[in-house]
């Protein structure tokens, strides 16, 4: 692929995904993220997957970096989803 193609589906991805996240109203934008960050999930799989294939020094940094900050963003995703279900729970003593 071209550099300018590549350019382009990247501004094309920018641009979109700032708009779409702009019109959610404030009360859906912690399941989303948390929903989003969940997906992540498939990241990391991808990021393993291409750790093993790796036999050069780059590949591999890359590799490991890419496992770090998708397992992060995954253990994220889940701690903000636990702590937003956590606000619609009772609270103990009736008030």
């Amino acid at each position: 692929m071209t550099p300018v193609f590549l350019t382009f589906v990247l501004v094309l991805a920018i641009f979109l995904g700032f708009e779409l996240i702009s019109k959610v109203p404030s009360t859906l934008h912690t399941p989303l993220m948390s929903g989003s960050n969940a997906i992540s999930g498939i990241t990391l799989v991808g990021a393993i997957a291409s750790l093993q294939l790796n036999q050069n020094t780059l590949g591999i940094i890359l590799g490991t970096g890419a496992v770090i900050l998708a397992t992060i963003n995954v253990v994220g995703g889940y701690v903000v989803t636990d702590r937003m279900l956590g606000m619609f729970k009772k609270k103990e003593g009736g008030k």
